[in-house]
């Protein structure tokens, strides 16, 4: 039997981290994805809310082992976080967000999770994780110059009168099918194992490597890609603007998808060491949690990201639809990159990094200075308020309890 003291902190710690699923989904994973497309004219605000929240479930579900683990277990060695450890850290980040989300600017939830658990692990006694932290302030001092770069890149690829349209958007199709048909998905792999399209199907081919590599595997890559750019080749034969706006707009899903992957995470991640292993109170398979924490990024998308949508899209630049797929491919790419590697990635930086590269291939065009500036003080400050504020609350309740 499990005491009742017990069981109804536990219950607080799943609400806690349910509003925290909230207020991502209201914010960051439920605005940032389709910001480039509304802010292209391709989709409105509130239908952009409601499939952003769709597709963050299915990536919840589907991709967001990885990270969830990494926050429960990775951020502060030597020791497990309690209850009270949980439910501290997560409201605290939680309300940082929502403060965020209903006054206009993008906290980077991402910073504040991270800053939150960091902080009431070393308030709990626990030892910093260097090796972690190294990998994830290496991703997001990467992420503005990668994506920036990358998104400067491609807009002025597709600005470029040298190359048509009709080639160029295909051709970046293509790349972008050879990244889905590498990505891990629950389903396709054994229990606690990922696996990609091309690796499920390759394995039902004749195994031929050269030098390591399996040739299996680089031919379903290499065949889904140049179907995907055929066929919107064929699209765009027959009507360029909207072949343009069909690409963007499954851009906008796949983004979508992988901010529910990597963020859900930041939700439920501090309730594994409560509900994962040996020895706890009450065990929850991995499944059941990332559904929840699925359940509560779709609500929060819903009902708060039109808010932030409608900032994203009309504050940071005037977008057209090859700005926003220039935005959009080195988004979804690092945001696929940090749920492989099981690292807290802030999709507002990503995003906006990404629009702000493609705002200069166009001059700079509609990039408002002033509104970034704000914003990376608010990403800075909201990691080192979240983990004075978590190390600091936390150690005021346990003084009392």
């Amino acid at each position: 039997m499990v005491a009742a003291g017990t069981l109804a902190t536990l219950l607080i710690a799943a609400l806690a981290s349910l509003f925290m699923a909230w207020a991502i989904g209201a914010g960051s994973s439920g605005s940032t994805p389709f910001a480039p497309a509304v802010g292209a004219n391709a989709i409105s605000v509130m239908r952009a809310g409601l499939i952003v929240g769709v597709l963050g479930f299915l990536g919840a579900v589907l991709q967001g082992a990885n990270v969830t683990e990494a926050v429960g277990n990775d951020l502060v060695v030597g020791v497990s976080i309690t209850a009270t450890a949980a439910i501290v850290g997560l409201i605290t980040a939680a309300v940082l967000v929502a403060i965020g989300v209903f006054a206009g600017y993008p906290i980077a939830t991402a910073f504040t999770v991270t800053g939150a658990v960091v902080g009431v692990g070393l308030a709990l006694g626990g030892d910093p994780a260097w090796g972690k932290y190294r990998e994830i302030v290496a991703l997001w001092v990467a992420t503005p110059f990668v994506g920036g770069g990358i998104a400067y890149a491609t807009a002025r690829l597709l600005r470029a009168d040298r190359v048509p349209e009709r080639i160029a958007v295909p051709t970046l199709a293509g790349l972008v099918a050879a990244l889905v048909a590498n990505i891990g998905f629950t389903v396709l792999g054994p229990p606690g194992v990922q696996r990609s399209l091309a690796g499920a199907v390759a394995d039902a081919l004749p195994a031929v490597g050269v030098a390591g590599v399996d040739l299996g595997w680089v031919a379903v890559t290499v065949a889904f890609a140049i179907l995907v750019a055929l066929a919107l080749f064929r699209d765009m034969t027959l009507d360029e603007a909207r072949g343009q706006r069909r690409f963007l707009l499954v851009l906008g899903g796949l983004v979508a998808f992988s901010a529910g992957g990597s963020q859900v995470g930041l939700a439920i991640g501090p309730l594994v060491p409560l509900i994962g292993g040996e020895g706890t109170a009450v065990q929850v398979p991995l499944i059941a949690v990332l559904v929840g924490g699925g359940l509560g990024l779709l609500v929060g998308s819903w009902t708060g990201a039109p808010r932030m949508i409608k900032a994203l899209a009309q504050d940071y630049s005037s977008l057209g639809p090859r700005r926003s797929i220039a935005a959009l491919i080195p988004s979804f790419a690092i945001a696929q990159t940090a749920v492989a590697f099981g690292i807290p990635v802030s999709f507002n930086e990503i995003i906006v990094s990404a629009i702000i590269g493609s705002g200069y291939a166009a001059g700079g065009a509609g990039v408002s200075t002033r509104k970034m500036a704000y914003t990376v003080l608010a990403w800075i400050g909201s990691l080192a308020l979240a983990l004075g504020i978590g190390y600091g609350a936390f150690t005021a309740v346990d003084a009392v309890l």
